[in-house]
C-alpha cells in the first residue's frame, strides 16, 4: 500500500511531466495539503523527493518551484544517454536470459498500452522500456544511471510527443530497437538506440527554437 507522501508525490510528478504544473511555478505547501486532504508532512516528503528528481528547485523565502525546462538541460541530458545508453544496451542484447528478453518485450507492450491512455503513463513506460534494455548483465551503477537520466528526460519525452505523428514515429522506432536486441544484433541495436536519441534531441531544439 502506499503512503500518503508516495501518493503526493506520484500527484504532483504526473502534474509536472504533463505540463500542468508550468516551469518556475510555486508549490503552495498549504494549498496543495488541502486539495488533497492530507497534512503538510508527506507534502514536505514528496515535494523534497521531487526536488531530489530534479523537477523542483527550492529557494529561500520561496520555497519549491518547478523546475523550467530549457534547451541546454535536454542537450545535457540526452549528451549523457547517448554516452551510456546505447553501447550498454547493446551489451546487454548479447547477454540477456530468457526472461530478461521476455520482461524488454513486455516493457514495450506497456508503453504502447500507455500511449493509447495518457502521458503521464507513457512518461513511466518510456523509462522502463530502456531501462529494460540495459539491466542484463547485473552492472547496477549503468542501469541506475540510465534510469536516472530517463526520469529527468521524462518531461522532454512528453513534450517531444505532442506533435501529430511523433507517438506513431516513437513506436516504430522503439519496435526496431527491441527486434534488433531480442536479435541479439549488437551494431543495429548501437546505431537504432543512438539514432532514437538523436531524433529527440532534434525534435526538442526545433520546439524550444519555435518558441522564441
Amino acid at each position: 500500500m502506499r503512503t500518503l507522501a508516495e501518493q503526493v508525490f506520484e500527484i504532483v510528478r504526473e502534474r509536472i511531466v504533463k505540463g500542468d504544473l508550468a516551469g518556475d511555478e510555486p508549490i503552495r505547501q498549504d494549498a496543495l495539503a488541502g486539495e488533497l486532504g492530507v497534512s503538510k508532512i508527506p507534502v514536505r516528503e514528496a515535494l523534497g523527493r521531487l526536488e531530489q528528481e530534479g523537477l523542483l528547485v527550492s529557494h529561500p523565502h520561496r520555497g519549491y518551484v518547478v523546475q523550467s525546462m530549457s534547451g541546454a538541460q535536454a542537450d545535457e541530458i540526452f549528451a549523457l544517454r547517448l554516452s551510456i545508453e546505447p553501447r550498454a544496451a547493446a551489451a546487454a542484447a548479447r547477454i540477456a536470459s530468457e526472461a530478461e528478453r521476455e520482461r524488454a518485450a513486455g516493457a514495450l507492450a506497456a508503453l504502447e498500452t500507455a500511449a493509447r491512455r495518457d502521458l503521464a503513463g507513457v512518461a513511466v513506460g518510456n523509462r522502463d522500456f530502456h531501462t529494460s534494455l540495459v539491466r542484463p548483465g547485473g552492472r547496477l551503477l549503468t542501469t541506475q544511471l540510465v534510469e536516472r537520466l530517463a526520469i529527468l528526460a521524462e518531461r522532454y519525452v512528453v513534450a517531444h510527443l505532442l506533435p501529430t505523428g511523433r507517438d506513431a514515429r516513437a513506436q516504430r522506432e522503439h519496435r526496431e530497437i527491441l527486434a534488433a536486441w531480442l536479435a541479439r544484433d549488437e551494431p543495429g541495436v548501437e546505431t537504432l538506440l543512438a539514432h532514437h536519441l538523436r531524433a529527440t534531441l532534434e525534435d526538442l531544439h526545433a520546439q524550444f527554437a519555435g518558441r522564441r
